[in-house]
């Protein structure tokens, strides 16, 4: 009997991390909430732009433009929830802002 468990508790251990799903983990950098954002950068045409990357905790992933002279978000929709999005932003926008001076 012990011999059986020994031999099948290996498969049945990989069986069940092939049928699970992969943990997503949110990417280093900026985060509010389950939204992070990185790879943030200023636009070369309006210095009050920033470009930045979000992913979420679900594997969602979004490139956004955000204008930070009054927090608008492009585009308005997407798979990122655009509250915490936006929050993470702010915060961008914040930085950038604190650095310049």
């Amino acid at each position: 009997m012990i011999r059986i468990v020994t031999l099948l508790l290996p498969s049945l251990l990989v069986s069940l991390l092939l049928a699970l799903p992969p943990a997503v983990h949110a990417s280093p950098g900026l985060c509010v909430g389950p939204v992070c954002g990185d790879e943030i950068s200023r636009s070369a045409k309006h210095h009050w732009q920033l470009r930045l990357r979000v992913s979420d905790q679900l594997g969602h992933r979004e490139r956004l433009v955000v204008d930070c002279r009054d927090g608008v978000l492009s585009p308005r929709v997407g798979q990122v929830e655009r509250g915490y999005a936006a929050a993470v932003a702010r915060r961008a926008c914040r930085l950038v802002a604190g650095a310049e001076a």
